[in-house]
């Protein structure tokens, strides 16, 4: 099952190998030393200087994307960052129950609009999550089943994530309320990794160290 593949490859690695490709004898050859950073539980992310270790610029860059793709992967973000009209739920990426649909400006449809069920906040008797401005991310940032190198490209695409600079990137990950929902989901919801404070210091480091997309294999 593609949803249970695409989720056991974004959170059940413990461990992170980064591969520094470097200029050896004059720079006429390459050698690949690798770089162990240390281990991190599912829940948790790893610590900006962490990636100290990695001495390429590039490669350490490369590096700290991919840590922030365990909360742009994870469940809690990409249900509402889906490759159809249909959001998603629960934590294995479910289609949303009852049915609904993208509509006008990610928001639904005519009598079945977001927030029609989700206000500004969770509602504990219901159940049902909420935050403010609750919609779909355009569909030009579908997540579902893409690369962390895919993501990337994404993000830093002016002309897909709204026409957001990098600074404004860093600026929504660390501070949105809409984002910052995915560490407070709610009734028993497994949250995302690590916090938003920690998330967003990692995209500040990423874009510090040049905004570089990790290479897919």
């Amino acid at each position: 099952m593609r949803d249970r593949t695409l989720l056991q490859r974004v959170v059940g690695s413990t461990a992170l190998a980064i591969a520094i490709v470097g200029c050896s004898g004059g720079g006429s050859r390459e050698s690949t030393e690798p770089v162990a950073l240390p281990a991190s539980a599912r829940s948790q992310l790893r610590a900006v200087q962490d990636f100290d270790r990695i001495a390429d610029r590039t490669a350490r860059s490369r590096a700290l994307f991919v840590e922030a793709s365990r909360v742009l992967t994870h469940p809690r973000c990409v249900n509402c960052h889906p490759d159809g009209d249909v959001p998603h739920q629960g934590i294995e990426l479910a289609l949303h129950d009852p049915p609904v649909e993208r509509g006008h400006g990610d928001r639904g449809v005519a009598g079945m609009e977001c927030a029609g069920c989700h206000q500004d906040r969770n509602q504990a008797l219901t159940r049902v999550p909420g935050a403010p401005d609750w919609h779909l991310a355009p569909i030009a940032m579908a997540w579902a089943g893409k690369s962390a190198g895919a993501i990337c490209q994404q993000i830093k695409d002016r002309s897909r994530n709204g026409g957001k600079s990098l600074a404004q990137i860093v600026a929504h990950s660390a501070h949105d309320k809409l984002v910052a929902w995915g560490w407070a989901p709610g009734a028993g919801r497994e949250p995302a990794p690590g916090t938003q404070e920690q998330f967003g210091a990692i995209v500040a480091a990423w874009v510090e160290t040049g905004a570089a997309c990790p290479e897919d294999d």
